[in-house]
């Protein structure tokens, strides 16, 4: 029998509890489940007004793993969805509004992938975001010391910069921008990560070419485009362990010895917010915004 739970007065079917989809630790969708539950405070407010895309994989990370980006069949109707456009024609998507929505999304298994931009206002970002991506044998080490020049570049400009893991291997900068259009945001991340590579061409890369990327990391500049999205803040990822987008301080970027120094997983999350609150909550101070230069 399928259990029924209550959320704030919209009841939910929550679906085989007991299996495990982060086999490497033997994490369940129940604890899935739960650490959404409890992570939903400072996860909501990054979710909210941004069209939501979700990489499912429902039989965990060695299972089918797919994105889906149309309003899912059978999505109840008291979840907020929104027309967006899109290159073949206008779609409409789901937005994550409030805690029940965020469970029953949870309850699909499913990484959280938004835009830089809100439904409000397509195609003109108030995110600038940068993704660090390191080419093996480079690491997150790595990673850190690249963001840590591209912090005091970016504070040059007067854009405030923040850090999280991806969850994966690399490291996410991110910052609040006075609404400018996605194209514009994108040259300048473009800029920005030119201006990396010249200035430390032995560990940066700002090109896709794969070939180019070994032993250095990759600073992905395109996620600022309209079209493109990126790993939400505390969101898991579908991966063996339950790993975790997880926010940073800029001492721990500075402090980053190994590549296990910033892995972080699920029950890690909740300490974390308890010591420190969510360290990305300036983002969503529009007062803090920047205009890009």
């Amino acid at each position: 029998m399928t259990p029924i739970t209550e959320v704030e007065g919209r009841r939910l079917a929550l679906t085989n509890l007991e299996k495990v989809v982060h086999p490497a630790t033997g994490f369940t969708k129940g604890e899935l489940l739960h650490y959404y539950a409890t992570t939903a405070q400072a996860l909501l407010p990054h979710l909210r007004d941004r069209p939501m895309s979700f990489l499912r994989y429902p039989d965990g990370p060695d299972g089918q793993v797919f994105f889906t980006k149309n309003v899912p069949p059978g999505t109840p109707d008291w979840v907020a969805t929104a027309e967006v456009p899109r290159s073949e024609g206008p779609a409409r998507m789901v937005v994550i509004q409030d805690l029940p929505s965020l469970m029953w999304a949870a309850n699909l298994v499913t990484e959280f992938h938004t835009p830089q931009w809100r439904v409000q206002a397509p195609d003109e970002a108030d995110r600038l975001v940068f993704d660090l991506d390191p080419g093996s044998p480079a690491t997150v080490v790595e990673c850190c010391e690249v963001a840590l020049w591209l912090r005091e570049r970016l504070a040059a400009d007067g854009v405030e910069t923040y850090a999280k893991t991806s969850g994966s291997k690399g490291l996410h900068l991110l910052a609040t921008v006075s609404p400018t259009p996605s194209p514009a945001t994108t040259d300048y991340a473009k800029q920005l990560a030119m201006a990396a590579e010249k200035a430390m061409p032995r560990l940066v890369v700002h090109r896709m070419t794969r070939s180019l990327r070994p032993g250095k990391v990759f600073v992905d500049w395109s996620q600022n485009a309209a079209r493109k999205t990126t790993a939400a803040p505390y969101t898991l990822r579908a991966r063996a362990e339950p790993s975790v987008s997880a926010p940073v301080t800029w001492e721990e970027v500075a402090d980053c010895a190994s590549p296990d120094s910033l892995v972080f997983r699920a029950p890690d999350i909740a300490p974390r917010l308890q010591a420190y609150g969510d360290l990305l909550a300036p983002l969503l101070d529009p007062a803090r915004a920047a205009s890009l230069p």
